[in-house]
């Protein structure tokens, strides 16, 4: 293949409480372009859903990474993020020549490439990878709501939203709750009468 391969990386749902961080890796052709793909923050979940579907047919490669929320709570949520983003590469069929990752900080492990803040917004393979890390946690997310509706996970995905705390307030943490995070520590000493 002649044309040269830049992967951009990104993750979601480092700042949840509940719930996986979440990565994506994303290899774009080089004549690939797409005016709305952008940061999937500033998108709404329609056009995510959209334009993740579009990114998902025309890449040369993509693939998604997981930290589980046991692994967000030993390793803590840089280095689960990191993992999250190492294992996407991983996962991906081509070997990339340039590597964009959103953020300051790089995966360790991978092969030599750019840690760049605002990367989500300034080069279009970490704009997709944003976008389909995003809809993909958001998809897990309304399972876990499916399987523990007394959490309105569709909604909130997890983060630390009023309507989650009073959640978390009246029912207490389950499994997929990040034991190590402060609103979600003193939670479950309310419920065993710590506090």
């Amino acid at each position: 293949m002649s044309e040269r391969l830049v992967c951009g990386l990104d993750e979601v749902g480092r700042g949840a409480l509940a719930g996986p961080v979440v990565a994506a890796a994303v290899v774009l052709p080089d004549d690939f372009a797409h005016p709305a793909i952008t940061d999937s923050k500033r998108l709404s979940p329609a056009v995510r859903e959209r334009l993740s579907a579009l990114i998902r047919r025309q890449a040369v490669a993509w693939a998604i990474g997981v930290a589980e929320p046991a692994e967000v709570v030993g390793l803590n949520v840089l280095r689960a993020s990191l993992v999250a983003m190492w294992r996407a590469f991983a996962k991906l069929a081509v070997v990339p020549q340039r590597i964009f990752v959103d953020g300051p900080y790089y995966p360790p492990g991978l092969p030599p490439g750019i840690a760049l803040i605002g990367g989500d917004s300034r080069v279009l393979a970490v704009s997709a990878a944003s976008i389909l890390a995003k809809v993909h946690r958001d998809g897990l997310m309304r399972d876990w709501g499916r399987l523990y509706p007394q959490f309105s996970f569709g909604r909130h995905k997890g983060y630390a939203t009023p309507q989650h705390l009073a959640e978390l307030s009246e029912y207490g943490p389950i499994a997929i709750h990040r034991t190590s995070f402060r609103p979600v520590a003193e939670a479950s000493q309310r419920r065993i009468g710590v506090l």
